[in-house]
């Protein structure tokens, strides 16, 4: 399993970001892939999930109608939609994989990306 992480950057609070995270070693669309972030000293946290095939999606109260995670099954490729971004979105964020249902939590994943940065100035 490999997940690669792309689209990350510094922004202005109230900007957009776009995040990209292509997958390869596994039958995609047979998986839930998840966005997960972690800021400085803080504990990694769960973002967004996407299951499987149907694509049902799963949001933190946090990201809630500012973020929308999406995926292209053809493709291999997962996506995050980062609206009204605020200050405190600023961390490093993790594409992560899991062949069975959809969670949020970090310790149900067992395969990540190596992250990308979200920067985001006041």
């Amino acid at each position: 399993v490999q997940l690669v992480e792309s689209g990350g950057g510094l922004v202005q609070a109230g900007g957009s970001l776009r995040l990209s995270c292509a997958a390869s070693g596994f039958t995609f669309d047979d998986y839930a892939i998840a966005w997960f972030r972690q800021a400085p000293g803080k504990e990694r946290e769960g973002v967004s999930c996407i299951r499987r095939r149907y694509g049902s999606t799963y949001y933190a109260d946090s990201v809630k109608g500012r973020f929308t995670i999406s995926r292209d099954n053809a493709k291999n490729t997962m996506f995050l939609q980062m609206n009204s971004l605020k200050p405190e979105d600023t961390a490093v964020y993790y594409c992560a994989a899991r062949n069975y249902y959809c969670s949020l939590y970090a310790t149900d994943f067992g395969s990540w990306g190596q992250g990308t940065q979200v920067t985001v100035s006041s």
